[in-house]
């Protein structure tokens, strides 16, 4: 059975690196807490998550025949003169039925005319050309069409750092809160201070969930759509390493087993994250299915 013992700043994290050491998806693993982590105070006393993570064990169904000896059995007990007359009765039967099979094929070929094989050997190509065509692999879907960004006012600045700093406030936290213009015209917070993982949430679910209010607070400051984008102690970028770090797993997963792939649910920022990763990989496809907030990225071979 293959094993391993992973150790990382949160549980999630352990969980998502256990994921890509063994090349598997989430509802294919099992693994033991031994160290849940603790954030410390201040820094200090900071444990990591420590898990035991292994593969799940595929039961294989036993559907071997069970055999019953008590017709054999039976068979032995009978005399040897009611043997000799099934033997005769059997082959007389089965002459019986050879000739019949015989008279029935030529019968039926001399009711078959020229033009009606061809168009049955028409109705077989139609039928073969349909079945290609359907076997063709889905191109991956766009999430979405690229919106032009307007430029950032001060006045829209403002108004978000006062949002969050009353948010973080109600949340009793001393956060430190700096803003940048990024090269895409993106509003980018990135806020400082304790506890951090507190605002990260299970797989960024808070952040992302403060980062759209957020985008709401600031799309309504001033004309125009604005983008903001949150993050904390380099979240984004380590989630994004990771995801890569998957989507090349999965890939290769994918090419081995020539089977699809269907990763966990996950926002539209990280669903790009996945496409853009595979997007140079010519053995691969990836599309999303399902509606939101339960959309996956699939992963499929393509058929050459």
């Amino acid at each position: 059975m293959e094993e391993t013992t992973v150790s990382a700043k949160t549980l999630d994290d352990a969980i998502t690196e256990a994921l890509i050491q063994l090349g598997v998806t989430s509802d294919q693993l099992e693994y033991d807490v031994i160290e849940k982590g603790n954030a410390g105070f201040l820094g200090i006393g900071r444990k990591q998550a420590v898990i035991k993570a292994r593969r799940k064990v595929e039961k294989k169904v036993n559907d071997e025949p069970v055999i019953d000896f008590s017709d054999a059995v039976k068979g032995v007990m009978k005399d040897s003169k009611s043997d000799n007359y099934h033997k005769h009765n059997n082959r007389d039967n089965k002459k019986k039925k050879d000739n019949r099979k015989k008279e029935n094929y030529h019968k039926n070929n001399k009711n078959v005319t020229a033009s009606e094989k061809t168009e049955k050997v028409k109705e077989e190509t139609v039928k073969t050309e349909k079945k290609e065509k359907n076997d063709k692999p889905h191109k991956p879907v766009q999430e979405r069409k690229e919106i032009e960004l307007a430029k950032v006012e001060d006045i829209t600045v403002k108004t978000c750092e006062e949002f969050l700093t009353n948010v973080l406030k109600a949340m009793d936290m001393e956060v430190e809160i700096k803003t940048s213009i990024d090269e895409e015209g993106a509003l980018c917070i990135e806020m400082n201070g304790d506890n951090m993982g507190i605002l990260i949430g299970k797989r960024g679910q808070t952040l992302d969930s403060l980062q759209y209010l957020t985008n709401r607070v600031a799309n309504k400051a001033q004309d125009g759509y604005v983008r903001v984008k949150l993050d904390t102690e380099d979240y984004r970028r380590r989630r994004k390493e990771t995801l890569e770090n998957l989507a090349k797993n999965i890939a290769h997963k994918v090419k081995r087993t020539r089977r699809s792939v269907s990763l966990e649910p996950m926002n539209p920022y990280e669903r790009r994250i996945i496409h853009s990763a595979l997007q140079g990989d010519r053995s691969v496809t990836t599309h999303s299915e399902g509606e939101e907030p339960y959309r996956r990225v699939v992963v499929t071979l393509v058929r050459k």
